[in-house]
């Protein structure tokens, strides 16, 4: 089957989203609620362990500050500082503090210029996902995009492959009509488990993954993993898609969502 429609990640493949943008968003709302907190880049590198961004507040919390707080009251505190961080996420966002990583946004418009059909699979929030698009792409780059699975419609995260299956039913493909783009083990595995082909572009945090369901690995999309001076193209992505086959990743226990 012709490939038909490219889906993205967004947190680390879009953008290198985590280290200069969610990692530095978590520490202002610690400021901004009188916390001692820190995460520098070491830690949060750990901390990434943990899916989700409360979840992964409420394991710091509990595993690394000791809180003795009660369950309703942690609740609401993380309620919070989740909402403080994605006010102040969206705010450098705005403001350009994240950038595209290469390649990302030559790849879209000319994926665009040849018709395919363009889609968003990611556990972050939708106004995580707008904020990036229009600061990066332009103020109508969100309307570029025919399905956008978030947070808000699915609830389960990576590596359960619900939101994959969601946004394939909303494009009313088959997964053997599109690829995946991820960035981490957890989101090849949801990918390839909804069976679909996905091409990695791993960050300095999930450089130690292992991406054995991967159809291909790459530095990112300015760098062709056989030829380094050139870049990859939407011809080179058709390729893989045709020739690799689908890889069977490993079966995934559902989890509960919570947004970056």
């Amino acid at each position: 089957m012709s490939l038909q429609a490219l889906i993205f990640d967004v947190d680390g493949t879009l953008a290198d989203t985590e280290r200069d943008g969610h990692r530095v968003a978590f520490n202002a709302a610690f400021a901004e609620h009188g916390l001692d907190w820190h995460w520098d880049e070491a830690l949060y590198g750990e901390l990434l362990q943990v899916a989700g961004g409360v979840e992964r507040l409420a394991h710091y919390a509990r595993a690394h500050r000791a809180l003795t707080l009660a369950d309703d009251e942690l609740a609401a505190l993380l309620r919070r500082l989740h909402a403080s961080k994605t006010r102040h996420y969206v705010q450098r966002v705005a403001e350009g503090a994240v950038r595209l990583r290469p390649g990302v946004a030559r790849l879209i418009r000319e994926a665009r210029r040849e018709g395919l059909r363009l889609a968003i699979a990611t556990t972050t929030t939708r106004d995580n996902v707008i904020a990036l698009l229009r600061a990066t792409l332009g103020e109508d780059a969100p309307h570029w995009f025919d399905v956008m699975g978030t947070a808000q419609e699915v609830a389960a995260k990576k590596p359960d492959p619900a939101v994959y299956r969601w946004v394939l039913e909303r494009l009313g493909l088959d997964a053997d009509a599109a690829i995946a783009f991820e960035d981490s083990a957890h989101g090849v595995t949801a990918a390839t488990a909804a069976g679909l082909r996905c091409l990695v572009t791993p960050t300095d945090y999930s450089a130690g993954d292992a991406f054995g369901a991967a159809s291909a690995r790459l530095t990112d999309l300015d760098h062709h993993p056989d030829d380094p001076a050139r870049p990859v193209t939407l011809d080179d992505v058709r390729r893989w898609h045709a020739e690799m086959p689908r890889k069977d990743a490993p079966s995934v226990r559902p989890a509960r969502a919570d947004p970056a």
